[in-house]
């Protein structure tokens, strides 16, 4: 029906038809799959959720004499040096070091990246190693976004394509990555937003690909490669959605760019410090398989319920519920009504599909071409399968 070319010169001309993915499911409702095919360019999708796996690649600049830096703290958040001068990363859930012997666990990377996105000053402390060329050993001062050289996002694993409900079917609260589970099942979490979530509407990532451009935190970002714990081969229903965590991809973007509305540190009690995120990709509409899979909805789309009181790799379930039942609020799980309740905002993810949506239609940003496809074959490979030593 259409190319990306012929999406991109509407674009140019600020007359392409963009719907956010609730706007699109809407129409079909009202349509049919093929009346929508006819009328729609692009399709905007977005989350804004806890995103840990994710990072900062920062180069300070040389000093003078130069430094060599192989321990960094930023904001007393240690930072990765083991790679050039001063090159560094700053992950996500790095915790900030104890001061004055007393620990402090609510605050860590991702907070510092908020911080520097929103303009914030930030202390850095380096001490490097002397060398010849580089003979300076210690180094201190303050930097903000405008002082450094390049200060991007480089995330390992953002964007899971579904993931699991998490539940607490011990006696004692259960502080986890989802956060506080209560005992006795008396509470249900789940991250993924469902059905406006970006690769749940295309399953098969045929879309979706290295190169492909997308909104990231507020600025223009890149699928950079699949990211880690990248499972296409999970187990899918008839529409080709994922019983539990499948794809997941690598972003890439300039941090300068970014907004503070949209990159937020956050702190889950007794586990450790995140980043909230918001992500949106766009869905050219090519022919109508897009509008088939953009039109799947939350009855549609499952996920399993995970107890974590049992401490294993694998863990028992409580079966599959959908997307539609943990959005009323209740699920049944052995007979017992259970609340639930989501980690993404949902109306945080729905602006991002929003404000991309508006950046398409102002012709502010137009689509690329992915230069190659995301692997559909990575099997998971847990380390138990291994003999150990």
């Amino acid at each position: 029906m259409r190319t990306i070319a012929e999406i991109n010169d509407k674009i140019n001309r600020c007359c392409a038809v963009v719907w956010t993915v609730e706007e699109l499911k809407a129409k079909v409702a009202e349509s049919s799959i093929a009346q929508v095919a006819k009328q729609v360019d692009v399709i905007t999708t977005g989350t804004f959720e806890p995103m840990e796996s994710s990072g900062a690649i920062i180069n300070l600049g040389h000093t003078d004499p130069p430094i060599k830096i192989r321990r960094c703290w930023m904001d007393n958040v240690p930072v990765y040096s083991g790679f050039g001068a001063v090159d560094l990363y700053l992950g996500a859930t790095q915790a900030m070091e104890a001061q004055d012997g007393e620990e402090v666990r609510d605050r860590g990377g991702g907070h510092v990246i908020a911080d520097l996105i929103a303009g914030l000053p930030v202390q850095v402390k380096a001490l490097g190693q002397v060398t010849d060329c580089y003979p300076r050993a210690a180094f201190e001062t303050t930097i903000t976004r405008e002082t450094i050289n390049q200060f991007y996002l480089f995330n390992p694993r953002n964007l899971y394509q579904n993931f699991i409900v998490g539940v607490n079917g011990g006696d004692r609260p259960l502080f986890t990555y989802l956060g506080p589970l209560q005992p006795r099942l008396n509470n249900a979490v789940y991250s993924n937003p469902g059905a406006i979530s970006p690769l749940l509407n295309d399953p098969d990532l045929q879309l979706i690909g290295i190169g492909t451009k997308i909104f990231l935190g507020g600025g223009v970002g890149y699928v950079a490669w699949e990211g880690t714990q990248h499972f296409p081969l999970q187990k899918r229903l008839p529409n080709r959605t994922p019983v539990g965590p499948a794809a997941t991809l690598a972003l890439i973007g300039d941090a300068k760019q970014m907004s503070h509305r949209w990159v937020r540190g956050c702190y889950f009690k007794s586990y450790g410090p995140s980043l909230m995120l918001g992500v949106g990709i766009p869905l050219p509409v090519l022919n109508e398989e897009v509008i088939a899979h953009c039109a799947v909805q939350d009855k549609d789309l499952v996920a399993p319920i995970v107890d974590f009181s049992i401490p294993r790799r694998v863990r028992p379930t409580f079966g599959l519920v959908s997307y539609a039942q943990l959005k009323s609020g209740r699920i049944t799980i052995d007979g017992k009504a259970v609340r639930t309740a989501p980690l993404a905002s949902m109306f945080l993810s729905r602006q991002v599909a929003q404000e991309l949506k508006q950046w398409i239609e102002e012709g502010k940003f137009t689509l690329t071409e992915p230069v190659a496809p995301i692997a559909n074959d990575r099997a998971f490979l847990p380390q138990d399968r291994w003999t150990e030593f």
